[in-house]
Formats: C-alpha cells, structure tokens, sequence
C-alpha cells in the first residue's frame, strides 16, 4: 500500500478527514507519533507527503524525500516555505483553491464595503453626521478585473457575475473554461488594469509577481476604481498604492493581504499609515478564517489531489522551481 506522511499534527477529526479522503489510496503515517528513527524510516519510505512548512521537518530529514512523488502543501499560498533544500525532481504542489469560497466572498464584501461606503459613513453616523443624500456606488454593470484567474479567482468571477458585473480576467494560459467576457494573459495587465472598476489579486507570489503593481500600473486605473488584495501584500508597491489613495481620494483600496504580517514573518507591521485613510478598508489576512468547514474542504482538496499523484495522474497547482520565492 501507497504511504501517506503527514508532518504535522492533526487532531482526532482532521485524522478522520484524512482517513476517509485517503480512503483505500494510502495509509496515512504522521511523524508527530514516531521517535527521530521511526520518522526517518516513514520520510524513507513515503510516497506522498502532506505539510504545512518544511521548518516542520528535523534537520536532515528533507534529504530523505529524494523518492517522494509529491510534497502537497495544505496552505494555498507558500511563498513564506523555504523550498531551496528540496531534492531535485520532487514535485511540489500547493493547496490552490481550496479556500477559494470564503476568499471570494471577503473580497466582494471588501469592494461593496468600498463602493457603498459603508466605513465612511458609518464614522460618519459616530459623529451626528446623517449623509443620506451623499452619493454611493453600484457595482453592476463594471468590469472586475481578476488578476490571477485560478481556484480563487473563478469563485470571484461566479459571485461578479451574480451582481451584474462583466468579468476580465488574467492567467498565463489566456484561456479558462470558466465563462469570463474577456481572457488576458499577463503581457496585456495595461488592458485589464484600464478596463477594471474593480480589481482582484489573487495570484500566487512568485518572482514574475513581485511587485507586479507598481505606481506605473495604478496610474492607468480609473480615478474612482477599488482594488481588493487577498493574494500578497508583495504583489502591490506599498509606497505607491498610499501615494495613489492620497492623490485620489476616490479610489479605493481594500486590503486583507499585508506586507509584512505574524504567520509569514513574526511581525505585524505596515510602513505607511494607511488605516488614517478614509479610502481605505482593512481586514487581518482573515478571508479563508471562515467557520463553515474550511478546514475539512482544505484537507479534502489538498489529499484529492495527493490521491492524482499516487494514481499516476499528473497534480494540480504545482510549483515549478522558477516560482519558488525561497
């Protein structure tokens, strides 16, 4: 039977969701249970390995995955994930998609906050001001740019569509099977950044990525348009996007995904001051902390596709070595 090695530790109903997923796949071995020469026997010998960061492997022990069909991350994005010692010709993937719902549904909660004013007025409302004639936004019938058009921005395309809104999108391919009114392919970001009322990043951080909006490209964005980033901060110049919100009190920019923040470096910490903006709408990294099972459809998807590798079937969402941030 096909190994499974699980890194991590998993409680008592994560072990039954990985049980039930594997079915009769794989067995699944977790490291958290064995003594250093039993986990080097089980790295030894696994077919398929299953983590969250390879800081959860001991000294060594990465060298020993040289035989491993695939190393499948649980976490959509692993930018932060020191890859550098992996052994040459391991496939590695990520969890992409797997929270793609609630991501969705934060980034378009984050854009109608934006474009109704809902901050605004709320503070508003604080302080005895009633602006009931003051002038808001409606959605339908713009054009929302997705920059990065997998598991994620699928689902926002779906939740676009449903208010109305006509959907450009960007992925490498330029083709998606998914129905969008108009398919990019990153050499045509110009395009979709002049069409967009509202733009979504979610695309992975990658070294082509990095820092792909700069002040060049917020400078053809629409006066009055709402960038949302549940992706990287990375992605975004920070500098330039403060500056952008200052000089243009009508765009808008909504950001869950930050720059420098706990899990990925220890640290909450922002540069520029951009919660004393009014344009500015804030969330902690927090649109995939939905309560409604994501944590079971994260483990599902994540061993769906372990189950791809084992069958000799090629895996999704892999990480070729030039992507690899680390």
């Amino acid at each position: 039977m096909n190994t499974l090695v699980v890194v991590y530790d998993l409680e008592a109903n994560g072990r039954r969701i990985v049980s039930d997923a594997l079915g009769d796949a794989a067995e699944a071995v977790y490291l958290t249970d064995l003594d250093d020469a039993a986990r080097a026997d089980a790295l030894r010998n696994a077919d398929a390995l299953l983590a969250r960061t390879t800081r959860e492997l001991h000294q060594g022990e990465i060298a020993l995955l040289k035989d491993v069909r695939l190393v499948q991350f649980i976490n959509a994005g692993i930018d932060f994930v020191p890859l550098a010692e992996m052994p040459a010709g391991v496939l590695v993937a990520t969890n992409g998609g797997a929270y793609a719902e609630p991501m969705a549904e934060h980034a378009l909660a984050m854009a109608l906050a934006g474009a109704k004013r809902l901050l605004v007025e709320h503070a508003a409302l604080t302080r005895g001001e009633f602006n009931q004639f003051a002038r808001n936004r409606m959605l339908a019938g713009g054009v929302c740019g997705i920059l990065g058009f997998g598991g994620i921005g699928v689902a926002t395309a779906r939740l676009a569509r449903g208010i109305g809104m006509r959907v450009h999108a960007i992925n490498r391919r330029g083709m998606s099977e998914e129905q969008v009114d108009w398919m990019g392919t990153p050499d045509q970001l110009d395009a979709l950044l002049d069409a967009s009322d509202l733009l979504v990043i979610c695309t992975p951080l990658t070294p082509t990525t990095l820092g792909m909006i700069g002040a060049q490209q917020l400078a053809r964005m629409k006066d009055d348009a709402i960038l949302v980033n549940v992706a990287r901060g990375e992605i975004v110049d920070e500098r330039a996007l403060y500056e952008r919100l200052v000089a243009c009190p009508r765009f808008t920019a909504c950001i869950d995904a930050w720059w420098i923040e706990p899990v990925r470096h220890g640290v909450f910490r922002m540069d520029q001051p951009f919660m004393t903006l009014p344009n500015v709408i804030g969330s902690p990294h927090n649109s995939a902390a939905a309560i409604s099972g994501t944590g079971t459809v994260g483990l599902q998807r994540a061993i769906a596709n372990i189950k791809r590798a084992l069958a000799g079937v090629t895996p999704l969402y892999q990480v070729p070595p030039e992507d690899r941030m680390m």
